[in-house]
């Protein structure tokens, strides 16, 4: 499992008894340490969770890094297991590379996606999973006592869905990113470094220059003194240390939302220098 990663991955490896090695992608640009990742490899792991695009981090994984992960998992009999929520919201002509797709990788990929964030209902608790018939026996039995049963009635409306244009995925990325640089360039005005996001819809904050003693501290500072709620970024690391100099914003509100979101950060900091 990749650093940082998806607060909830860590209770459901608990639940299902699983040993979790971490690595770490390197800072900026959270790119894999392929030597690391290889010396990972050699406790000879299970599985190897891959979110791409990632919460929180917005990292998308290229074509060249997911190789690299496929061949290491096909040299040790591994399984990879991709959380794919964001598949269509990926930014600046990047593209969502799927890992099922490449060479060798179909037999050994159980990949998971659903509606949620593309078509806004995440109310819905509507996703799905694709694997090989030799896994789905046991991905249903696991299922079918967790769940008992989907939402028929959402399940009819995501089908409708599912059938929307191309054109519609386009807006989507494109509707996202301008609302990405927005706040990009509100935070590069306050001089506030920001780990530029290549997908999803949350960016990590650094809070170095913001005078608090750690990540919540600064948080519950913005909830009480501005009104904004944040993460803090310890939330997405095994070694809370780590993210105790950042923060995770989400972007996926309305204009009129992000215009006062920059508002209230800018007084925000200008009380605190």
């Amino acid at each position: 499992i990749f650093d940082p990663h998806y607060e909830n991955y860590l209770p459901g490896l608990a639940l299902c008894g699983a040993q979790p090695i971490f690595q770490s992608l390197r800072e900026p640009d959270w790119g894999i340490d392929g030597e690391k990742l290889r010396r990972a490899f050699s406790r000879k792991p299970k599985a190897i969770l891959v979110n791409t695009p990632a919460n929180p981090s917005g990292k998308v994984f290229s074509r060249e890094e997911l190789q690299t992960i496929g061949h290491l998992c096909q040299a040790h009999g591994t399984y990879v297991i991709t959380d794919e929520i964001y598949e269509h919201i990926v930014f600046d002509g990047l593209e969502h590379i799927r890992m099922a797709s490449l060479p060798g990788m179909w037999e050994r990929t159980v990949t998971i996606s659903g509606c949620s964030k593309t078509y806004s209902v995440t109310g819905w608790r509507v996703g799905y999973v694709v694997a090989p018939s030799g896994l789905m026996g046991a991905i249903r039995k696991v299922h079918d006592y967790m769940t008992v049963a989907a939402p028929t009635p959402f399940q009819i409306a995501a089908i409708q869905a599912l059938h929307l244009p191309d054109a519609y995925y386009q807006e989507l990325s494109a509707s996202y990113q301008k609302q990405r640089d927005f706040l990009l360039q509100a935070f590069a005005e306050l001089s506030l470094p920001v780990y530029r996001p290549s997908g999803a819809y949350y960016m990590m904050l650094r809070i170095d220059g913001l005078g608090y003693e750690n990540d919540e501290a600064l948080a519950m500072a913005l909830v009480e003194k501005a009104g904004l709620a944040v993460v803090p970024g310890s939330s997405f690391y095994h070694r809370p240390e780590e993210g105790r100099n950042k923060i995770r914003i989400c972007f996926a509100k309305g204009w009129d939302t992000l215009v006062e979101v920059k508002e209230r950060f800018a007084r925000f900091v200008d009380a605190s220098s």
